[in-house]
């Protein structure tokens, strides 16, 4: 049986969820992260779980040179559409390495990390980071406030998007968020789980010292306000080779 992450994303049901963290909403993150790192249009970079390619593809507006690799292939398939001259996009799972010593900066952003179930699983992304980037190069890490999460956590809501239903229901779940979507599309009704892992700062830390990154860099939202462990809703860490 596949695990909740190789179905859920290739569903249309996804990108319909989710269609409110748009263009608009990457372009103002980027554009703030891009002027932060000040990093260099001849280098090279890789976004990490890149979904349909919303994030790589403004970059490569930017100026710079992208490689995007999702593990869906119908994401991959759609992102590909956009495929031009220094964009590029392949299936890959990020638990494996990636073009080794290549990369002047690497982009995992909209929580598109923490969905294993195994914490060596987790190492094993981190690891992998470390081997593709070059000396000195940037790992940007965008996940969700943890501990924001635990106190503001909504058990159950419902949204409609077009004629489909979706009714979501969220609890704690040991040291992860437990999602269960329902979807009603006409007559069909169909179910989906997420599983995303509750990480806190001194988490990532562990991470960053067990494969050789440091952490340069903690933001609490995409205007990159100072990060607060209580009222911080996201966790933007900037982690150097």
């Amino acid at each position: 049986m596949k695990p909740w992450y190789a179905t859920w994303f290739d569903t249309p049901y996804y990108s319909a969820l989710y269609g409110e963290h748009n263009a608009k909403e990457a372009a103002l993150f980027l554009d703030n992260l891009i002027a932060f790192l000040k990093l260099p249009k001849t280098g090279k970079y890789w976004d990490m779980n890149c979904g349909t390619g919303r994030h790589s593809i403004y970059l490569n507006q930017m100026g710079f040179e992208i490689s995007g690799t999702d593990l869906s292939e119908k994401n991959i398939c759609q992102a590909e559409s956009a495929t031009q001259h220094r964009l590029e996009f392949f299936v890959h799972d990020m638990r494996n390495p990636f073009r080794i010593n290549y990369f002047n900066a690497v982009f995992n952003l909209f929580t598109s990390f923490g969905y294993f179930k195994y914490p060596y699983q987790d190492l094993q992304v981190f690891n992998s980071v470390k081997k593709s980037l070059k000396p000195g190069g940037k790992f940007i890490l965008d996940y969700f406030n943890s501990n924001w999460v635990r106190n503001h956590l909504c058990q159950q809501e419902e949204k409609t998007i077009g004629n489909v239903t979706y009714v979501i229901t969220k609890k704690l779940s040991k040291n992860f968020i437990h999602k269960q979507i329902t979807v009603q599309d006409g007559n069909e009704t169909h179910s989906f789980i997420e599983e995303v892992k509750l990480f806190d700062l001194p988490d990532f830390e562990n991470l960053a010292k067990k494969c050789g990154l440091q952490i340069e860099n903690v933001f609490g939202d995409y205007h990159l306000s100072p990060f607060d462990h209580h009222t911080s809703p996201r966790q933007i860490l900037i982690f150097k080779s």
